[in-house]
């Protein structure tokens, strides 16, 4: 109805958020990758059948391969010498046990490290190699070469080289696929893996002895399982990370003095086969590279952890919000439906003021129901905002007694109630939508707050008329379970921030000294009620005046007045920050009503598209079975505290069936809105006001009793 003067709508930061959403699940992503790591030389396999047959001498031979030329050749240990090898490292538990064991008994190993973990643990790999000790790469995120796409494969290869660069400024040769053990069982995806590996520079080492310590079995077992035959030399398999590895200490700390007395030296890889040393100086490019990595791995761990800490708070307010809900919602029950005392009823005359612009489609039954009322001293004035429908003509011709037209040049819709309110004769006015109707008793109950003489304004019960169609069910479960229930619970901790523009009551004093309807803001309503308990009057919400509206039939209909509600809401929560620092109703409006609104109307809803990628990013690194006990979970939540509110307000539980589909639009639409006026309110754009096409819904669904049609 206001005029105002506006810029278009911003639309940039749709492109910024989508692309801050697409960084986002990319670093959950990576994150999930370099986090759910396993480990052990166990797995399920690749299927063997698949890729090339695995040459015979390779499968018979000895454990270091390689690869890289026509005819595969392969190592083994001299005898009396023992190659230790650890896998699935550095862990910042285990690895320092196991360098201390070795250090302690003059012995070298070589470890074949996974590349996140190099990024999480930098310093212990360049222990590793202080200490005289051997490198090699175990995949970047402990992938299944075998069974990985050829792309996979090679970034989990060169990632891995360029995590150890930037850790140590040297690069790997030496590999040791994941889940890998002796050569003869290597399968025919693993050899072909492991042929295009040796193509960009990798020697492949295996085991000749897999001590499977991963399982746990026993340092007895595991000291067994590592001890060479009859005096030969090996290489051992052992695991330094992905795990608990005590028994890996303690037996290693049992194997080398039994294998020293017995005339065995330890050695690395390289030097057990007398090659050449397998690390090489790495190039400038590849430490940056490895340092752009490993900062985009711990960024990435931050992000999640920042949204792990986020998911927690948002779950505990809202459980708590849940808790206040219910607990207050129980309390107003109590008082208002077994009051303590009767209070005298009030029957003072009643101006009901309707302001009204086109409003041709409802005027008429929104007048029939006012005058249809049952209460004993009642005027109507319908102030025609200038329409260009037949907005006052219609009411004009009903003849109806008690009704008053007033025209004026349209001027917005805070001044039409402003003329409405000039011109009323009772003390108690209603101010009315000209798209709502009224049930006969509705003025009756709604006034009957004011026998309490600190009430100084009163709040109906909105319902959603135009509930049969998908959309209206929705706004009619919000209406109940968002809005109804948040009014109760105002009213108990008397810091109501909003009496609806549908259904309100106001002594007219109070509408004079706080000067009448504000027009400075997108939300008048909001505004209004917020001043009234800034003058130290309480404001109650009663739940038995109800009043039906028509509510918007498409989404679009709905963003536009959404983004109004929340853009002017978030004005008045500016205008009335000082509240913040008063004392009586006005300090419970800023210290209980304001914060309230931030974090559950602005903040929490800021957020929620991070959490909807999150459950992406579930999709795709959680188990299925947790993530639908989850969702499950929180939808029966939301289910219970939706039937509890229908309860509450007598409604059928009928549209429960709704709820679950209005998580995955509905609720995607309300926080994009937050999103939309956040963005208008920093950049100092002028919301202009956005009017609703009336479709005269409400009208024709409610009957001569006032009450829809079940």
């Amino acid at each position: 109805m206001a005029r105002h003067i506006a810029r278009r709508d911003p639309r940039a930061h749709w492109v910024l958020l989508l692309l801050g959403l697409v960084l986002l699940l990319a670093a959950l992503t990576v994150d999930g990758l370099v986090t759910g790591l396993a480990g052990g030389s166990g797995s399920a396999r690749a299927d063997a059948s698949a890729g090339p047959a695995v040459p015979k001498e390779v499968a018979t031979g000895g454990p270091v391969l390689r690869l890289d030329r026509d005819r595969p050749a392969s190592r083994t240990m001299p005898d009396r010498t023992v190659a230790l090898t650890f896998d699935d490292g550095p862990d910042p538990r285990w690895t320092p046990q196991v360098l201390d064991v070795l250090r302690r008994h003059d012995a070298r190993a070589t470890f074949f490290v996974v590349g996140a973990r190099v990024n999480e643990h930098p310093e212990l790999v360049r222990r590793i190699l202080a200490e005289g000790h051997e490198i090699g790469s175990h995949s970047f995120t402990h992938a299944d070469l075998g069974a990985a796409p050829d792309w996979r494969r090679d970034l989990e290869l060169s990632l891995t080289r360029k995590a150890v660069a930037a850790a140590t400024g040297r690069e790997v040769t030496l590999l040791r696929p994941p889940f890998s053990s002796q050569p003869s069982a290597l399968t025919g995806p693993e050899y072909a893996a492991l042929r295009a590996a040796a193509g960009t520079g990798h020697v492949t080492v295996l085991a000749d002895r897999d001590t499977k310590d991963w399982w746990r079995p026993g340092v007895p077992a595991i000291v067994e399982a590592a001890t060479p035959e009859r005096g030969r030399g090996a290489v051992v398999l052992m695991h330094d990370g992905g795990g608990d590895r005590a028994q890996t200490v303690a037996a290693l700390d049992r194997l080398l003095p039994g294998l020293t007395r017995q005339g065995y030296r330890f050695t690395t890889v390289s030097e057990g086969i007398d090659a050449p040393a397998s690390m090489v100086p790495a190039g400038g490019g590849s430490r940056l590279s490895g340092h752009a990595l490993r900062w985009t791995q711990v960024g990435a761990g931050w992000i999640a952890g920042a949204m792990d800490l986020l998911l927690g708070i948002a779950l505990v307010l809202g459980v708590a919000r849940l808790a206040v809900q219910v607990c207050c919602a129980q309390v107003h029950v109590r008082r208002v439906r077994r009051p303590r005392r009767v209070p005298p009823t009030v029957t003072a005359p009643v101006s009901v003021i309707v302001p009204a612009y086109n409003e041709a489609a409802n005027i008429a039954a929104t007048v029939r129901s006012l005058v249809a009322s049952d209460y004993p001293a009642l005027e109507v004035i319908v102030v025609d905002d200038g329409s260009s429908d037949d907005t006052a003509g219609i009411v004009e011709r009903l003849g109806l007694r008690g009704v008053r037209v007033i025209r004026q040049a349209n001027a917005g819709k805070p001044a039409a109630l402003n003329t409405g309110i000039r011109a009323a004769r009772a003390d108690l006015l209603v101010l009315v939508d000209g798209d709502t109707v009224f049930q006969p008793d509705t003025v009756h109950r709604l006034v009957q707050g004011f026998a309490d003489p600190t009430v100084g304004a009163v709040s109906g019960n909105t319902k959603v008329a135009n509930r049969r169609r998908l959309l209206g069910r929705w706004q009619h479960l919000e209406y109940v379970i968002g809005f109804n229930l948040d009014r109760r619970m105002y009213d108990v901790l008397e810091c109501m921030p909003t009496i609806p523009g549908a259904i309100g009551a106001f002594r007219r004093e109070v509408l004079f000294a706080v000067g009448g309807v504000p027009s400075d803001t997108l939300a008048e309503d909001t505004d209004l009620t917020m001043k009234v308990l800034r003058a130290g009057w309480r404001v109650v919400y009663e739940e038995a005046a109800i009043a039906w509206t028509e509510a918007p039939s498409s989404l679009r209909q709905l963003w536009r007045q959404r983004y109004r509600w929340c853009y002017g809401t978030m004005q008045a929560m500016w205008k009335h920050r000082h509240a913040l620092r008063e004392r009586g109703a006005g300090g419970k409006l800023g210290r209980r009503g304001l914060p309230y609104l931030t974090v559950f109307q602005v903040v929490l809803p800021l957020t929620a598209p991070a959490v909807d990628v999150y459950a992406v990013y579930g999709l795709l690194f959680l188990p299925w079975s947790t993530l639908v006990l989850a969702w499950a979970g929180l939808l029966l939540l939301q289910t219970v505290t939706a039937a509890y509110a229908l309860r509450l307000d007598r409604e059928r539980p009928g549209p429960l069936w709704s709820l679950p589909f209005q998580q995955l639009i509905y609720r995607q639409l309300m926080y994009l809105v937050v999103v939309q006026s956040v963005v208008t309110a920093l950049i100092g754009n002028r919301l202009r006001w956005q009017r609703m096409v009336r479709t005269g819904e409400a009208a024709a669904l409610v009957g001569a009793q006032g009450r829809p049609p079940r």
